[in-house]
């Protein structure tokens, strides 16, 4: 049976949401940043830590992880920050 969403492999980034992580102090400059993006088709990015086998192990009921996804953890206020560029937030 087909999935009612399939995340777009040929949709392009569009623009970060919130602040950079160099603007909120998540980074040394190297390329491993925890990140937000909105894509070209409205669909949102999120890099983060991959904490799918630590946290996995121990989600809540009704909550599960494909196995083409990954649970990733992100700063708090990462997000904070990005909420005034979210629609309908």
């Amino acid at each position: 049976m087909a999935r009612p969403w399939e995340a777009d492999p040929t949709t392009g980034f569009k623009k970060r949401l919130g602040k950079s992580p160099q603007e909120l102090g998540h980074t040394t400059d190297t390329p491993d940043c925890p990140d937000i993006w909105e894509l070209e088709n409205g669909d949102v990015a999120v890099i983060g830590r991959d904490l799918t086998d630590s946290l996995g192990r121990n989600l809540p009921a009704g909550v599960s992880i494909g196995l083409d996804e990954r649970l990733v953890v992100i700063p708090r206020n990462m997000l904070i920050a990005a909420k005034p560029d979210i629609p309908g937030v």
